[in-house]
């Protein structure tokens, strides 16, 4: 690799990671992919192998060697979707606490900047709508999705430690609902279940009544906020929101997939999972204020893009 500046992307295969990547390489960088492949796949990043500025390590991030001088670390690093950080939920956990150490740790040793990719889950169910970043949530520590959630609210707590004890340079996003390619066909995420059960045909499931709302974000749009927010000051931290505030029900979602698709899908109403939230929308304030950034993508465009996606992987 060259002696461009050096970027760490630890869940680097991911969803959000690889469309990371590949935005970072296109600036220029150099870029470490680290990742495990426990709910990724190395086809998301097949692409990239052959690029001489990108290295891929496929490692724990509890047990993370990296030896390389990085000036940049994005931590991506965890299972985001409930089938699969339930699945070993003592393992989210671990990836959450040991994982944030040690890239705090690795971000300590080179004077690196971190970005943590938090969620809007540290907000559980929320009393409030939308969803500032003063607000301290209402989670349920014991609940079967707590291990994601509090695991979240835990590497923000390591974040802001290292900060205040170690005066290592933070950054902390709270990630709300995002969509696009390349996410998983298996993940359970409400978005690719429905297109994939469009796209056959099939009925399309939703939990409960299908009035709890959320707000989706296409995946380019995130990840130009995400490195929005690296390049800030030093002095800003965050936590800063990044998400659509554009709030709708799991109902309508369903409706305007099966119309984008052109599926003969009907809607099947199926019991309701423990610890669903009700609502979720962010209040994209701060991020307006400190980086003039706002989601440029319309629904309606964004699912056309991810349609095709999903259309061509079930057509191979």
């Amino acid at each position: 690799m060259s002696n461009k500046l050096r970027v760490l992307v630890t869940g680097g295969a991911g969803f959000l990671g690889s469309h990371l990547c590949r935005r970072l390489l296109n600036k220029n960088f150099n870029v470490i992919c680290v990742d495990n492949l426990y709910s990724s796949h190395h086809s998301n990043i097949d692409s990239l192998i052959s690029n001489p500025n990108f290295l891929f390590l496929e490692q724990d991030v509890c047990q993370l060697k990296i030896n390389d001088k990085v000036d940049y670390i994005y931590n991506l690093a965890c299972p985001a979707s409930p089938v699969h950080y339930q699945f070993d939920p003592v393992k989210t956990i671990q990836t959450n606490i040991l994982g944030s150490i040690n890239v705090l740790e690795l971000a300590k040793k080179n004077k690196a900047k971190i970005l943590q990719a938090s969620t809007s889950e540290v907000y559980g169910d929320p009393s409030i709508s939308p969803q500032k970043e003063d607000y301290w949530g209402n989670v349920n520590p014991i609940g079967i999705r707590s291990c994601y959630d509090e695991g979240k609210r835990a590497s923000e707590t390591l974040f802001f430690d290292y900060y205040r004890q170690y005066e290592v340079n933070i950054k902390v996003c709270r990630i709300f609902n995002t969509y696009g390619p390349y996410m998983a066909q298996n993940d359970g995420r409400v978005i690719s279940n429905f297109i994939i059960q469009a796209l056959n045909n099939k009925d399309l499931s939703i939990y409960g009544s299908g009035n709890q709302t959320r707000s989706f974000c296409y995946v380019d749009d995130l990840i130009e906020g995400l490195i929005k927010i690296m390049n800030t000051e030093d002095s800003f931290t965050g936590p800063v929101n990044l998400g659509n505030d554009l709030e709708l029900s799991i109902k309508d979602i369903a409706e305007k997939i099966i119309r984008v698709s052109n599926s003969q899908s009907s809607i099947n109403y199926i019991d309701p999972v423990s610890d669903d939230p009700m609502q979720r929308r962010p209040d994209l304030g701060l991020a307006k204020k400190i980086i003039n950034w706002n989601p440029k993508t319309n629904l309606s465009q964004g699912l056309n893009l991810t349609i095709d996606y999903f259309r061509n992987i079930l057509n191979k």
